[in-house]
């Protein structure tokens, strides 16, 4: 299969790289059309072949193009995709906020989209993306998307659209939310005598440690959580501390606004 990506920016550069790693495309079959003739040195350097940094007739042999771009980079670029695009082909979308009603009313010839909403970690392999599609897309297509975008981590099929806004609430922002979890713990941390090097290490291994055990086994968190609080102990004293200040409806509330916003910003 020939693919395009659009783009040559962190999650660009994060799908060439994985699909190449992963096999699941040969190297002579991936394109990928950047900004600027920098740009193309700077792919060619990194051992791309196919580096392009101006639309063209090759565009029409393309069976998936991937828009890996800035919402607001499509005015530019749409008018001058259009003529080479047609029916027969499929768009994979990763631009936040940016509906596939939009694409199809941009592209008319298209009408097989995937929309998709990868996370940070996809970078190194342990992303998780939610994705949709136009009807059109049939089955033995979304598997191969599916396949696709998985060489970046996991990834999870919606029939409904509008749940990709919740997507960029839970995941999407995620890692910033466990980052902030982490970071406030560290400043604890030091403030109990640790260096700062120590405390990012006792931090990091255990949120580590936690996610892993967790993962293989069925225990809920709330099974998890009874099993280290001890009655009486110091997990239970930081836990009711919590309840007090109401973390766990701060944090629901804090993911709420956030799906509020992606609604709009998608409006």
């Amino acid at each position: 299969m020939r693919i395009l990506i659009i783009g040559g920016g962190n999650m660009g550069k994060t799908y060439a790289d994985s699909f190449i790693a992963n096999h699941a495309v040969k190297p002579e079959d991936l394109h990928i059309l950047v900004h600027c003739p920098e740009s193309v040195t700077h792919f060619q350097s990194l051992g791309f072949k196919n580096v392009y940094h101006e639309v063209g007739e090759y565009i029409k042999h393309m069976e998936l193009i991937i828009l890996s771009i800035k919402p607001q980079d499509t005015k530019e670029l749409f008018p001058l995709l259009a003529p080479f695009v047609h029916e027969k082909q499929m768009i994979l979308s990763i631009m936040a906020g940016v509906k596939m009603d939009s694409i199809q009313k941009a592209l008319p010839q298209v009408k097989k989209i995937v929309r998709a909403m990868p996370n940070l970690p996809s970078q190194i392999g342990m992303g998780m993306t939610g994705f949709t599609s136009t009807e059109d897309v049939n089955k033995s297509e979304l598997f191969w998307v599916h396949n696709l975008l998985n060489t970046t981590g996991k990834s999870l099929y919606f029939d409904d659209e509008s749940l990709l806004d919740a997507v960029t609430a839970i995941s999407g922002s995620g890692p910033a939310y466990v980052y902030y979890f982490m970071d406030a713990m560290t400043k604890a941390a030091m403030h109990m005598g640790f260096t700062q090097n120590q405390a990012e290490v006792l931090v990091e291994q255990t949120f580590l440690g936690a996610v892993h055990l967790k993962k293989r086994n069925d225990l809920t968190c709330q099974e998890w959580i009874q099993k280290v609080a001890s009655k009486g102990g110091t997990t239970e004293a930081a836990l009711k501390r919590f309840e007090i200040s109401e973390v766990d409806q701060g944090i629901e509330k804090g993911l709420e606004d956030a799906f509020k916003r992606a609604v709009e910003l998608g409006n």
